[in-house]
Order: C-alpha cells, then sequence, then structure tokens
C-alpha cells in the first residue's frame, strides 16, 4: 500500500483533511486507495483532538467511483454470487465509514463524483460542491445494479422521486441543481476552502455536544420517540460538563468560548 494514496492533514486546530491522491484515475475506488482510505480514516478517528473531518480528491475529480478491473483478471471460478459478495460487503462499509465516525465529515466535492463517488459524498454529513462538481449514478447504464448504499442514501438525501431519476437515468446533475434537490450543502467556487471554513467554525463547538449531536440525527431516523429519548439522556450528559459553564460564562462576557471536551 502507498502511504500517499490518500493524504492527511491537519488543516487547523481540530479540523483533519482527507485527499484522495490518485488522480491519474480520477480518484476511483482502487484496492490500493481502499487500504490507504481505512488506514487514513482510523488514524483520525483515534485522534481524540479530532474534531471535524473533510473529505476531498486530488486533481480535476472527487471519486471515479469503484475500480471493478479486478473482475477482468481473477479466475472464472473466483467470479461467483457468494466470493463477490463477501468481497462487496466489506468495500462498502470501508467508503461508508463516515456515516459511523463520531464527529461530522464534510465533503469538499472538487469535480466529476460517479456512482460509488457520489455514495461516498452523501455518507459525509455535509456537501459543498465546486462550480466543476457533477454527480452521476450510471450503474444501470454499466450493466449493474447500484451498491454502496445508493438505494437508500440517495432517497435520504433528495427523496425517492429524484432518486428514482437518477439511478434510471444515470444523467449527469451539475451544481446548481444538485444544491435545488438537496444533494449539496452549498456551492463554492473554492469549495475546499469554503468546506475548511465550516469545518473551522463547526470544529469551535462544544466536542462532547458535537459527538453526541451526531449520534442524536442517527437515532432519531427511527421516529421522534426515539429522538427525545435520546435528547432525554444526551442533553443532560452536556448538563454535566465543564463546557457547559464555559459556553455560559463565554455567552456572558461576549466572547468566544474555549471548550476542552470535558
Amino acid at each position: 500500500m502507498a502511504a500517499d494514496a490518500v493524504l492527511v492533514t491537519e488543516a487547523g486546530p481540530g479540523v483533519r483533511l482527507l485527499t484522495l491522491n490518485r488522480p491519474d484515475v480520477r480518484n476511483a475506488m482502487t484496492e490500493e486507495l481502499t487500504l490507504a482510505w481505512n488506514t487514513a480514516v482510523d488514524r483520525v478517528a483515534a485522534d481524540r483532538d479530532t474534531r471535524v473531518i473533510v473529505v476531498t480528491g486530488a486533481g480535476s475529480s472527487f471519486c471515479s467511483g469503484a475500480d471493478l478491473s479486478w473482475l477482468d483478471q481473477g479466475a472464472v471460478e473466483d467470479v461467483t454470487i457468494d466470493r463477490l459478495r463477501d468481497r462487496m460487503l466489506p468495500f462498502y462499509r470501508s467508503w461508508l465509514r463516515p456515516r459511523e465516525l463520531s464527529v461530522p465529515v464534510i465533503a469538499a466535492v472538487n469535480g466529476p463524483t460517479i456512482g460509488a463517488g457520489v455514495c461516498l459524498a452523501l455518507a459525509c454529513d455535509l456537501r459543498f460542491a465546486s462550480s466543476a462538481a457533477l454527480f452521476s449514478t450510471p450503474f444501470i447504464h454499466r450493466g449493474t445494479h447500484g451498491g454502496m448504499g445508493a438505494t437508500w442514501l440517495l432517497p435520504e438525501a433528495i427523496g425517492m422521486s429524484r432518486a428514482r431519476e437518477m439511478l434510471y437515468t444515470g444523467r449527469e446533475v451539475h451544481p446548481d441543481e444538485a444544491l435545488g434537490w438537496g444533494l449539496v450543502t452549498g456551492v463554492a467556487d473554492d469549495v475546499l476552502q469554503h468546506s475548511l471554513e465550516v469545518a473551522a467554525h463547526i470544529s469551535e463547538a462544544g466536542p462532547i455536544a458535537l459527538r453526541l449531536t451526531k449520534t442524536g440525527l442517527e437515532q432519531a431516523a427511527a421516529g421522534l420517540e426515539a429522538a427525545i429519548q435520546w435528547e432525554a439522556l444526551a442533553q443532560p450528559v452536556t448538563m454535566t460538563t465543564a463546557d457547559l459553564h464555559e459556553g455560559i460564562e463565554a455567552f456572558r462576557q461576549g466572547r468566544k468560548p474555549r471548550f476542552l471536551g470535558r
């Protein structure tokens, strides 16, 4: 595994930048990139100073999706439904890890993102697009079913009707339309700089409250009762922290709080 396939940068206090760094293949999800991605995510997840993560692509593309060239390279007996499934599930779970991380993840979509690359962007909490970005899920026009949670992530983000259109037609959705649909959170000329600025602002929040809020949003998918049951536990947790007292004192003094995560 090449160490430079995914670059990890400390972009500011509490902000970690992960850059998919295989522009020669438009940051396709090769086996090499997947291994490097897992290593990079492990690294930032283990760093207790990480409060927000930004993901972007090197070169002109964000991510061109899964690299399935290995289908033509293996022995025929290896290409069975069971063996393919055993390979697909860990591959999906690797790239969907932003959903499982305890801190917010921002996708700075700097260029085209295709197929499973769209799912990676959708696995992030926030998505910002450059004017050069586009989104397409042409799975069935390549002769395959969608993967990596496409049939769940797309309806969650943009509704079932638009998800059907993207999956059935595979057409390119450009930034302004993506913004109108809710596929992205915003559009910016310098999308990486904008994403890092948003990340810096989020990183100033109370880290305990921030992590619990991300978990709470996942809990809320089960409905209102699940949400209030979670909040009735999580809010008292934050009320017992030193950060709460710092937040109140900073508000009274008209200054920015200095949260320490305790």
